[in-house]
């Protein structure tokens, strides 16, 4: 009897012992079960996010765009000689009136000292004529001297007259002769390569010294469609158009101007029409003969709903942006875009003002995530 009670005692430990492993295992199962469910939740991706503003944006018209000098010329002498001096040099930018180059000037100093003492000679001679008509007026009033001889005085001091009148016109061509030995910048500009060194014999019209181009202000010449016409005559009936012109490589305007010339006749093989804006451009920026783009501003559009550009991707059905769904749960919303007004495009269609766009991780999320948003500033732009 006492071994079997000592059987069912060991019975007894055995199976309360398999009951305390089970109630661990259980426990065990459950927890795994928690960090299984907390794990996903600790992996929710952070990403950024701008609302959706409305406001008022410029309207601009883009175009490709050349730049051309507003005066560019040829320098010819209009004297002939051997060249004596180049005081500015090849390339120098100059002002109006400075002197460029500077021809022998001794024949024509000569020819000019020859005019002036021509016209000395006449001029004594004429001061002579005139006394001598006066005295044959006075004698022939007395009746001393004969009518014709008076008139004979009087046709030699007119005649002393005209000599002195051609005198005087030979001395101004003369000394125009001499002006033109120093050839002088008709208008500020920049100069181009020397064509005549110094001793080069140079003639009236023969070949040119130099070319002087006007850099400032400077035309930029462009080509808009006849379709963009109209709003552009449009928005020329209520004031200037402001033109912005951005060179090769860089995002952002550099120098600004005005719309100033649109021609008559619209091109019929191309749809086009030939149109000229004049820009400042007092630091010489822009060369003639450069590529540009130039931005016309024609309008405004007030109450435009802006998304960021970088938020924007692409698909076969259209343009999208990824919003902060109910439950921080991704939605996909295609739109339709409009205007950019820096690093923001409008969107027509698609998102409401307020929506919260997401602008990072784009390439870590897909519609129906859970993320975790984290507010960023708007864009100022």
């Amino acid at each position: 009897m006492r071994r079997l009670k000592f059987g069912l005692g060991a019975a007894a430990l055995a199976g309360a012992a398999a009951a305390a492993n089970f109630i661990l295992a259980g426990q065990a199962e459950k927890h795994d079960a928690a960090a299984a469910v907390s794990g996903p939740a600790a992996a929710v991706l952070p990403v950024p996010i701008v609302p959706v503003v409305k406001r008022t944006i410029p309207i601009y018209l883009d175009y490709s765009a050349r730049t051309e000098s507003i005066r560019n010329v040829t320098l010819v002498a209009k004297a002939s000689g051997y060249v004596q001096a180049q005081p500015a040099s090849d390339g120098a930018d100059v002002r109006e009136g400075e002197l460029l180059y500077k021809l022998d000037p001794r024949d024509y100093q000569a020819a000019l000292d020859q005019a002036k003492a021509q016209g000395q000679r006449d001029a004594a001679a004429l001061d002579y004529a005139r006394a001598n008509l006066g005295r044959g007026a006075d004698l022939t009033k007395s009746g001393f001297l004969p009518k014709d001889t008076l008139d004979q005085r009087t046709s030699t001091a007119r005649q002393a007259e005209a000599s002195l009148a051609m005198d005087q016109a030979a001395i101004r061509v003369a000394e125009l002769n001499l002006g033109y030995t120093d050839i002088r910048a008709p208008f500020a500009g920049r100069l181009g390569r020397n064509q005549a060194p110094i001793g080069t014999l140079v003639s009236v019209g023969g070949a040119p010294l130099n070319t002087l181009v006007q850099l400032d202000p400077i035309y930029v010449t462009f080509n808009p469609s006849e379709t963009d016409l109209a709003v552009i005559e449009r928005a020329r009936a209520a004031g200037p158009i402001l033109a912005e012109i951005r060179l090769p490589g860089q995002p952002q305007a550099q120098l600004k101007g005005q719309l100033t010339f649109i021609d008559n006749v619209v091109d019929r093989a191309t749809g086009t029409i030939n149109a000229r804006a004049t820009i400042a451009n007092a630091d010489f920026a822009l060369l003639p003969g450069q590529y540009v783009r130039i931005r016309l501003h024609v309008g405004e559009r007030p109450n435009s709903l802006m998304v960021p550009q970088e938020a924007v991707g692409s698909s076969q059905v259209g343009k999208y942006v990824y919003v902060i769904g109910e439950g921080n749960k991704v939605e996909r919303r295609i739109v339709s875009l409009g205007p950019t007004d820096g690093d923001s495009v409008s969107a027509l269609t698609g998102v409401a003002e307020g929506d919260r766009i997401i602008t990072g991780n784009l390439q870590k999320i897909a519609p129906g995530a859970l993320v975790r948003p984290t507010e960023r500033k708007p864009s100022s732009s």
